[in-house]
């Protein structure tokens, strides 16, 4: 049996895990390291306090991810198909490494997170603007 998510030890070893992925990535890896470059030495650090904050509500994230994404699909689109193929390394980077009522939950609100950041990109395929 695996342990579940208990403290910013375990989401430093889930972000980690899943950025090792996410660089190496064939669909979505390029939007990192090639399009946003990102400064892993600064950007680890702040998706530490994303999920903790996230996962146990610290408070210790300040930052506007919504706007960054925006951002970053004006310099090169991001599709549906790369917010399914995140989700799909989050989640599955969760299976491996944990499993409890904190992976589950840290799972769906990856769920959200990747929805509404898709819905903010995207404004045009907001399921509320057709009604």
């Amino acid at each position: 049996m695996k342990p579940d998510i208990r403290d910013r030890a375990d989401i430093q070893q889930l972000v980690d895990t899943f950025y090792t992925k996410v660089r190496a990535d064939e669909t979505i890896g390029y939007l990192f390291n090639d399009v946003a470059k990102v400064n892993w030495e600064a950007h680890l650090p702040r998706m530490y306090d994303f999920w903790e904050n996230i996962l146990f509500q610290t408070g210790g994230f300040k930052g506007n991810p919504m706007a960054a994404h925006v951002q970053l699909h004006q310099r090169s689109p991001l599709t549906a198909a790369h917010f399914q193929h995140w989700l799909k390394l989050f989640l599955s980077t969760v299976d491996e490494l944990f499993e409890g009522d904190k992976a589950e939950l840290i799972k769906q609100r990856a769920q959200s997170i990747a929805t509404m950041m898709q819905i903010k990109v995207h404004p045009s395929n907001d399921p509320r603007s057709i009604m």
